[in-house]
């Protein structure tokens, strides 16, 4: 069995933050759907001997992102979906940075021209001691790791 002379244990996934506009906006409970896929198509050519399909590159896909947070007097996440409902464009860059126990950055995801196209209220419940979470979905049209 091979010796691993430089072991590393994997970074936690709670130590993250969002940043957008250069300003850190902390205090997200939850980031979800940081993906990127590339579609696929298909070709045959004519005089092609063979009995299947070639497979070529189509065109990029990326999911949309999901952040939550407790909902606070802060209505920064609301004022930026108000702006696109009201019909102004605001595309933003923005970061989700991971960051090792020792809160040092270590890896960031960019991601390109995102806008919201949700945002959710908390859900209510008398009965219930959770925090009320707002919600919001962006999309965005490229992801770039730094």
């Amino acid at each position: 069995m091979p010796t691993i002379s430089n072991p590393h244990d994997p970074y936690s996934g709670y130590n993250f933050w969002v940043e957008w506009d250069g300003i850190v906006h902390a205090g997200f409970q939850e980031c979800t759907g940081l993906t990127a896929t590339r579609n696929t198509g298909t070709y045959r050519e004519g005089t092609d001997k063979s009995l299947g399909q070639r497979k070529i590159p189509g065109m990029n896909e990326y999911g949309n992102i999901t952040l939550r947070r407790g909902i606070t007097d802060n209505q920064e996440m609301w004022e930026w979906h108000k702006k696109l409902q009201n019909g102004e464009t605001d595309r933003r860059n923005l970061s989700i940075i991971l960051a090792d126990d020792k809160g040092e950055e270590k890896i960031r995801w960019n991601l390109e021209q995102c806008w919201p196209t949700t945002w959710t209220a908390p859900d209510f419940n008398a009965t219930s001691d959770e925090t009320a979470i707002e919600t919001l979905e962006l999309v965005h049209e490229g992801i770039t790791v730094g």
